[in-house]
């Protein structure tokens, strides 16, 4: 096995996560020494990919997009080409943007081969009936999200009544004919649904819940799939929490 091979074998155990990975196991994995492990960590850091760890602990792989790109199977290149033309379908115009963008620079940076493929890919996507368009920046929303600060809302609900609202924003899901944003409403002290399209107006603020988005969302999650457990079988695709 050449080197550039057996790094690129480490950098692939490695993406797989589960981490920390020990020496030894990557050892066995790869038929090599634990020696030639850490040889093989100390230069894919000096490559710049960030691996955490160390010697008696375990390597976990942070980030490595300093690398150069190490290949896509022709099946994991037509994904993203899937996933990166829907979201040009169904994103708001800067998310739609950036996906247009980034499949320039995938493009840019493959093999002929695989640039090729990528061009004249055989998926595409195509939404007849797109999500209503939001009255909002939605690159903002999405920032308070990331950012882990509440937001008050001026919110329309489905009789045309507008109420204000303060909220932790904690994801935004696209759906076939809208796009949903789930928050945990002060107002009504539970997870609600916000259609985004029915939001007036917008404003972050400065107050924090970080760390809690995370755990948060993952039980909010857990909880409508729950309810739509109980009441099963439905047929709306949109989230059982109630709206608003």
């Amino acid at each position: 096995m050449s080197r550039s091979h057996r790094l690129f074998q480490v950098m692939q155990l490695l993406r797989q996560g589960g981490g920390p990975h020990t020496a030894a196991k990557l050892a066995q994995d790869l038929g090599i020494s634990a020696r030639s492990v850490h040889r093989d960590i100390a230069t894919l850091r000096e490559m710049g990919a960030i691996i955490d760890g160390e010697a008696g602990y375990g390597f976990t792989l942070i980030e490595d997009n300093a690398l150069p790109p190490m290949g896509f199977r022709d099946t994991e290149l037509e994904a993203l080409v899937l996933g990166l033309r829907e979201v040009q379908q169904i994103g708001d115009p800067e998310l739609a943007d950036a996906a247009a963008e980034a499949l320039r620079k995938l493009q840019a940076r493959l093999p002929n081969r695989q640039a090729h493929r990528l061009r004249h890919a055989v998926l595409s996507a195509y939404r007849f009936q797109r999500p209503q368009p939001p009255g909002i920046a939605l690159a903002d929303l999405r920032r308070a999200t990331w950012d882990e600060v509440e937001v008050r809302l001026d919110y329309c609900d489905a009789k045309g009544a507008v109420t204000q609202r303060q909220v932790k924003p904690l994801g935004l899901v696209y759906f076939d004919r809208s796009t949903v944003l789930i928050a945990w409403c002060g107002l009504r002290d539970d997870v609600r649904v916000f259609r985004v399209d029915r939001i007036a107006g917008f404003e972050a603020t400065d107050v924090s819940f970080r760390p809690h988005r995370v755990p948060m969302l993952r039980d909010a999650l857990a909880q409508m799939r729950a309810d739509r457990a109980a009441c099963a079988p439905q047929t709306d695709v949109e989230p059982d929490a109630p709206e608003g």
